[in-house]
């Protein structure tokens, strides 16, 4: 019998070092913190999931298989901690829409916020990605993920945020939604530029990162700086394996447990 498990959700990644440095590091963080419950995973694609089974013969439950695996084994207080960046459609339809399944279940079943939610998620996210300084000369251009849903708004709040704060020189886009890298470059065009520094804002530096940032093709957001004469040099890390970003979700949880 199980009473209390911290149920860490994340959408994975097939990058197998990335993932112990960023979700397995996000989870050692909590388990160390919330001696009291047991810490468990769960990824939300199932193609990774499927991946990995197939390839590494990794066994890593969806969200419902987690959830049933947790009613099975008698578990009352049930606490789902997402490391997704924002309430976009994972957190939504991967997540949310599973726990409103299994209500009943258990004594308690609640849910945690993503990354980036509060104006104090912004100022702790902002004091992490900034925390290098660089030359006037430099653009530093952070690429998110996007995403359809209206929370895809977090991107141009933290460039105004930046701004607002006086980081000028640092430019936030996205690889599937806006803002695109169109639009990111024609800021950039702006300043008078002649480095640009790449890096993921992104929990896991997975494929997204390796490839569509910092990859070799000519459609790589690199290669497509490269061409407009930039010096481009990528950093190829997660959020996650910054320990000011991981505190991020622990204090999400200690929120979250005080409230329940």
């Amino acid at each position: 019998m199980v009473d209390k498990v911290i149920l860490v959700v994340s959408f994975g990644t097939s990058y197998n070092n990335n993932r112990d440095l960023s979700i397995g590091a996000i989870e050692k963080d909590i388990d160390d913190y919330f001696k009291d419950f047991e810490i468990r995973r769960a990824f939300t694609s199932q193609m990774i999931i499927n991946k990995l089974k197939k390839r590494d013969n990794l066994e890593i439950d969806n969200v419902r298989e987690a959830l049933e695996r947790a009613v099975d084994d008698g578990v009352k207080t049930l606490i789902v901690q997402p490391t997704h960046m924002m309430d976009g459609t994972e957190y939504h339809y991967k997540i949310k829409d599973h726990l409103d399944d299994f209500v009943d279940k258990f004594d308690t079943l609640v849910l945690g916020e993503p990354l980036i939610k509060y104006d104090e998620d912004y100022e702790d996210l902002i004091d992490c990605i900034t925390a290098t300084d660089y030359d006037d000369d430099t653009a530093v251009v952070f690429m998110g993920h996007g995403t359809p849903a209206d929370s895809n708004k977090i991107y141009t709040t933290l460039q105004d945020k930046l701004v607002s704060k006086n980081y000028g020189n640092y430019y936030i886009g996205t690889v599937e939604a806006e803002p695109s890298f169109d639009d990111v470059l024609a800021m950039i065009k702006k300043g008078e530029y002649k480095r640009i520094v790449l890096k993921p804002l992104m929990v896991v530096a997975g494929d997204h990162a390796q490839n569509d940032m910092a990859g070799d093709e000519e459609d790589s957001w690199k290669s497509m700086f490269e061409s407009e004469g930039y010096e481009v040099e990528c950093f190829i890390e997660g959020l996650a394996q910054s320990k000011a970003v991981r505190d991020m979700y622990i204090k999400h949880l200690e929120q979250l447990i005080e409230n329940i």
